[in-house]
């Protein structure tokens, strides 16, 4: 799978952990950035790129880190086609694949301890949407939603 990174200052570390964790599982992963360590960096300027790769397609998901999560999923769900959550429990993870459709987990950088963030990830990857009827309706009110901007 191909899975695309990103990370402002707050989320730098905990994305130079999951980076190589997602290589060793086999994955290919573009890097968005941040590149290095500044901490005068803004979160839209890495997860906005990231989510566009998700919504057309370049990558198959998406992880995105900033210092709590939160900015990096208001961001990331700007964009026409991305859904994505913060993201702080393993039920979380997989679940809003399988029901919701989940391309984009965003995780906190400084709350989320490496171990927890690995298992989320890994949860994420594996899970995959159901398509059940009930899912495609509630989905599709949200397309709905998409179309009024």
């Amino acid at each position: 799978m191909k899975i695309g990174i990103a990370a402002d200052h707050g989320g730098y570390k905990l994305k130079e952990v999951i980076h190589p964790f997602l290589v060793k599982l086999g994955h290919e992963v573009i890097d968005f950035g941040a590149y290095k360590l500044d901490n005068q960096d803004d979160y839209p300027d890495f997860v906005i790129p990231l989510a566009e790769a998700v919504a057309n397609g370049e990558v198959d998901r998406g992880i995105a880190v900033c210092g709590s999560g939160v900015g990096a999923s208001v961001a990331a769900n700007k964009v026409h086609g991305v859904r994505a959550a913060l993201i702080n429990d393993h039920f979380s993870a997989h679940q809003g694949v399988e029901d919701d459709d989940l391309n984009m987990l965003c995780l906190g950088g400084r709350v989320t301890g490496n171990m927890a963030a690995e298992e989320y990830v890994t949860a994420f990857l594996n899970a995959q949407f159901t398509a059940a009827e009930r899912h495609l309706r509630r989905l599709g009110k949200v397309h709905e939603l998409e179309k009024r901007d």
